[in-house]
């Protein structure tokens, strides 16, 4: 077995049952040497005649279908929507491929491409899409490794987190007025003392309120987990006030679910109003996790009621505006001016 580089590329070259093999890996001369060491390893334990034989070649546009079919099913819709416009654009990159015959340094170019007209988050969020998806490939057969799962993410990606303080949240909700049939002042409140996403808010039902037990469940929530939130008594009056029309909550006036178009526009009414700039509808819950770490109440409760699997998430959210950080080192100066006469002498005695 052997490397050599042609151009920018490395190639692994070598034989097997009297058949000349020759694979492209990429620039990387660490990754060719890493490929001949595995194949060594798979010709070794009998297992490299496996993958040149067991796997019929699969198209890149056919198995995208398949994935598509898959996450009409599993993903939340607004999921899906979004895998389906972004999977248009892998088509045209990949469409002409079989799965089989895609590298990682064909995904590394992709990547790098990609990084010219977008921002990291987002050529990011792609990544983890076509990583899935060839997750999903390896998952039902249909591949023996997965060439995305090398290619890393951008780093350095600055993570938006956008808050209002309380005072700003106040002028808010006062400026939601009737917006939205006199919804919009309601949601407003329950997001920022309850941390839900727009499409829990706008889809909760009345029997997922228990004012006994002071809960509201949720169930079709992101991960796809059953989220108990605690409600406050801001809350529990807000929803105790309003008038029960159907199981819906916040109904639109043929009694279904509030669709986002309407919702955004009385939304941004009520920025327009309050003079607030540079704000969406998700950074209400950052408002709610980032006034919650001002007020001092420790990351794993907020990460809790967040419903957040890693405290990454977490931190990501609920950080410490600078303001907040200087009113801490400030609580010094209190401290240092306590010292006594007595004190000072015992330090400027000692050594």
């Amino acid at each position: 077995m052997s490397i050599y580089q042609r151009g920018e590329n490395f190639y692994v070259d070598f034989r097997f049952k009297g058949q000349r093999i020759r694979e492209c890996i990429g620039p990387s001369q660490k990754s060719a040497e890493k490929v001949i060491a595995k194949r060594k390893t798979e010709i070794a334990e009998n297992k490299y005649l496996d993958i040149r034989k067991e796997l019929a070649p699969v198209k890149f546009h056919d198995f995208a279908k398949e994935y598509l079919q898959w996450a009409k099913s599993n993903k939340k819709p607004s999921t899906y929507s979004r895998d389906i416009y972004i999977m248009r654009m892998f088509d045209k990159e990949f469409k002409e491929k079989t799965i089989q015959e895609i590298t990682t340094w064909q995904i590394e170019k992709w990547k790098s491409k990609r990084k010219e007209g977008l921002q990291a988050g987002s050529v990011n969020r792609e990544l983890a899409l076509l990583k899935h998806i060839f997750s999903m490939a390896l998952k039902w057969r249909k591949l023996k490794e997965n060439p995305a799962k090398e290619v890393k993410q951008f780093k350095g990606e600055t993570k938006r987190v956008r808050y209002l303080m309380p005072f700003e949240i106040q002028k808010l909700i006062s400026n939601c007025g009737d917006l939205l049939d006199g919804y919009l002042k309601s949601i407003v409140t329950i997001a920022v003392h309850t941390g839900m996403r727009k499409g829990e808010l706008l889809g909760l039902e009345w029997d997922r309120v228990n004012f006994e037990q002071g809960i509201i469940s949720l169930f079709d929530t992101k991960n796809h987990e059953r989220r108990d939130i605690p409600m406050n008594e801001t809350v529990k009056a807000v929803l105790r006030a309003m008038g029960r029309k159907g199981n819906l909550i916040f109904p639109n006036k043929n009694g279904r679910q509030i669709d986002g178009v309407p919702f955004y526009f009385a939304f941004h009414e009520a920025l327009t109003k309050s003079g607030i700039t540079d704000f969406r509808v998700h950074d209400l819950r950052h408002s709610f996790a980032s006034n919650l770490v001002m007020a001092g109440e420790d990351l794993n409760t907020i990460r809790e009621l967040l419903g957040h699997k890693r405290m990454e998430m977490t931190l990501r959210y609920a950080h410490l505006s600078p303001r907040h950080k200087t009113r801490a080192v400030n609580v010094l100066d209190r401290v240092m001016s306590q010292i006594s006469p007595q004190e000072e002498k015992v330090i400027q005695l000692r050594p």
